[in-house]
């Protein structure tokens, strides 16, 4: 023996351990997260792919990421701004206008959830220049909203590794994300 107690070697052994199972836990919850945001069902079959063909841009209807640190989902309100002169006649318009009528937002279904030991804001990456896309991928190809990228902290840190040598340490402390 080496003289320790058994307090002491508890100790010891103890913070890897738990510094092991935190991890673990954290890194399952992330993983069951996952399925169920990117297949979520949603209370109305909202195309991208036909907005973006219409040059309606990420931001008109997504505006909150440059005040805010979510993107957040577009109100009602803002919808019917457009749908109500705007393909009045199809059965989504038709659900979309309901929800404005009844008084009620459209409980859409996030996509693209970080979980709540991350700290992300919009604001820092759209002011470097990032476009949705980057993150996103082409969403605008797309009829149903499904998450294209698999946000992990090795895709996150792969793209604060890339960036320049007078930020890259700052983007790359623990303490950017994880506050």
């Amino acid at each position: 023996m080496t003289g320790e107690t058994a307090r002491q070697l508890l100790a010891r052994i103890a913070w890897p351990a738990i510094l092991v199972g935190t991890i673990g836990l954290a890194l399952l919850a992330v993983l069951a997260g996952r399925g169920a945001a990117s297949a979520a069902s949603q209370p109305i079959a909202f195309s991208h792919r036909i907005h973006v063909e219409n040059a309606v841009q990420c931001l008109y209807c997504h505006s909150n990421p440059m005040r805010s640190d979510v993107a957040g989902m577009p109100s009602v309100q803002l919808c019917v701004g457009c749908h109500s002169t705007i393909a009045t006649e199809r059965p989504q318009v038709q659900a979309l206008v309901g929800y404005w009528e009844r008084g009620q937002p459209i409980p859409w279904q996030p996509v693209v959830e970080m979980p709540d030991f991350i700290f992300f804001s919009h604001q820092p990456h759209l002011g470097a220049g990032v476009s949705c896309e980057t993150c996103h991928g082409d969403v605008g190809r797309l009829n149903a909203a499904s998450r294209v990228i698999e946000m992990d902290m090795g895709w996150c840190l792969r793209c604060h590794l890339d960036q320049s040598e007078e930020t890259v340490g700052r983007l790359t402390d623990c303490l950017t994300c994880h506050q």
